[in-house]
């Protein structure tokens, strides 16, 4: 999850409070059943019309500079499938920008993608140089405190386990005695540790849970038997089912934990005027269907939202 550029699984994004991919995971073969991921920088995206009653909420200086400027905090090695740099090592792609550009074309504005650093983001975000962040940001009280927030994704965790088993995973008795992998100083650790006591509490075997230093290392276990399954980023285990095509999700969990769904949002400055067109732009996405094709491209309609949410319940402050 992120609180700053995330998921522990790798260096990559150490912190978010949502969770974003592995950095290491390979771009090869399509999975049987689900979306061969496209990772060329022909990106064909979707971009609606301009619908100018949504348009006609902006600020008028923005509706006649006719541009919008988007930051990703995806520098480096990315995040798949949320926001990376394409084959060509350049280009950015993934399902962040799509949403962005999706919502620039509801408004009629030209987007300007702009990848930098995590933290970078937030400073342009704070000194206006990005209009709109679109970078797996979830929403906290703290950042709210800053910033406005428009909801279009949930903030999964997800249990990633091979292909053909009818075990599935709704809750920690469903977990008891199994060997499960995660990545140590997650909040997924943290999850998966208090099932375990749960369960143990609850007369049943404990969690037997297992560290490995690399997703691939993670991989090779579960694609030997040696775990029954890998607590990790549902964005992330997502997209290794799509390009590998030999595991499946049998369970998701929000990453706020048991007591708040988390949630993903694009995220401006607050107060500066742009929050409710960019609310409308949103639900508009969901309204047409296009919302639900561009989850479908990444592998990730199981995030889906029911409609945008301006400012809802953060992650609490106390946590990070």
């Amino acid at each position: 999850m992120r609180t700053r550029p995330a998921l522990l699984i790798v260096t990559v994004l150490a912190a978010l409070t949502a969770c974003a991919a592995p950095a290491d995971t390979p771009r090869n073969a399509a999975a049987s059943g689900a979306p061969a991921i496209n990772t060329s920088p022909e990106q064909n995206r979707i971009i609606p019309a301009r619908v100018d009653a949504i348009a006609a909420l902006l600020p008028d200086a923005v509706r006649t500079a006719g541009t919008l400027t988007i930051g990703s905090g995806a520098a480096g090695s990315g995040f798949p499938p949320l926001a990376f740099t394409a084959t060509d090592n350049t280009t950015l792609i993934g399902n962040e920008p799509d949403i962005a550009v999706a919502v620039a074309g509801i408004l009629g504005l030209r987007p300007q993608l702009e990848n930098t650093s995590w933290e970078n983001l937030f400073i342009g975000l704070d000194s206006g140089k990005y209009q709109l962040g679109a970078s797996n940001i979830t929403v906290t009280e703290e950042r709210k405190k800053k910033y406005d927030f428009v909801t279009y994704r949930l903030d999964n965790l997800a249990f990633e386990a091979r292909q053909g088993g009818d075990w599935r995973v709704t809750g920690p008795a469903d977990v008891a005695g199994k060997k499960i992998s995660v990545s140590s100083g997650t909040n997924q650790e943290k999850i998966l540790v208090d099932w375990s006591k749960q369960d143990v509490a609850n007369g049943l075997k404990p969690v037997d849970i297992k560290y490995y230093q690399t997703n691939q290392a993670t991989w090779l276990a579960l694609g030997s038997g040696q775990i029954d399954a890998y607590l990790g980023p549902n964005p992330g285990a997502a997209y290794h089912v799509a390009i590998a095509g030999e595991t499946e999700i049998i369970g998701t969990y929000s990453g706020a934990g048991a007591d708040l769904q988390g949630k993903i949002a694009v995220t401006t400055k607050k107060d500066n005027g742009l929050i409710k067109a960019y609310a409308a732009a949103v639900d508009e996405l969901i309204r047409s269907g296009d919302y639900a094709k561009i989850l479908a491209r990444w592998n990730l309609s199981n995030e889906a939202v029911p409609a945008a949410e301006i400012n809802p319940p953060g992650l609490p402050l106390e946590i990070k």
